[in-house]
């Protein structure tokens, strides 16, 4: 795929540029702010974008950058990397939109098979959600009540931190070792279970009830 990398980081931009190259996907441009990614993806087709949060000109330039790609080529894929895992940079990811864009931790896609899931699973228009992040959402802190998580079977809260990751029933399947029928009825369970609203069977809604409620629950406990 083609791909475009706005980064202020030499050593991680350059690092990202030799990982794509090894993995097969064509690096149209590497810029270090926003608005030279701007004037790139303005002029060359790009499948999907990778922005650093943290970078000019603005000190959260890249979800600037990304809400104004998403505007001027909506069928371009955004990912958007940061150093921290934190639930606000989400909520900001999500406002820009909740298909074929993504937030992981810029450790965790220091790898090829990593990095190539993800710009697999936005190409193929997922939203995709950091584990670590997911993970943290899903889990009830120390001696605090769960509330409705706590009617959730250990199977159900191994869906649902996948469903929180953006995975698909499909790779939901994939990773527990399960039939996607088996999938489906845990989601079902969930949904009953936490009184979600939202079509489950559709995906990015489902992503977004999922992860709205894991967000209130979080600011009223």
């Amino acid at each position: 795929m083609r791909v475009a990398i706005a980064e202020d980081g030499a050593l991680f931009r350059e690092g990202l540029v030799l990982l794509l190259e090894a993995a097969g996907h064509q690096v149209v441009g590497c810029v270090d702010d926003g608005d030279r990614l701007l004037a790139l993806i303005a002029t060359e087709q790009v499948d999907v974008a990778i922005l650093d949060i943290r970078m000019p000109p603005e000190p959260d330039g890249g979800l600037v950058t990304a809400e104004r790609i998403r505007a001027m080529r909506p069928q371009t894929g955004l990912l958007l990397l940061s150093h921290y895992a934190e639930t606000h940079y989400l909520m900001r990811v999500l406002e820009i939109g909740t298909e074929r864009i993504g937030y992981r931790l810029k450790e965790r896609v220091a790898g090829v098979q990593v990095l190539n899931d993800t710009l697999d699973r936005i190409c193929d228009g997922e939203i995709v959600i950091e584990p670590v992040l997911a993970k943290r959402l899903v889990q009830t802190p120390a001696g605090r009540d769960g509330g409705a998580l706590d009617k959730l079977t250990e199977r159900e809260h191994d869906v649902l931190r996948l469903m929180a990751e953006g995975r698909t029933n499909n790779a939901i399947a994939g990773e527990l070792f399960i039939s996607v029928k088996a999938v489906e009825k845990n989601i079902a369970a969930i949904f009953t279970k936490l009184d979600l609203s939202g079509d489950p069977s559709v995906h990015h809604r489902r992503v977004l009830a999922v992860l709205a409620y894991l967000q209130a629950r979080r600011i009223d406990g």
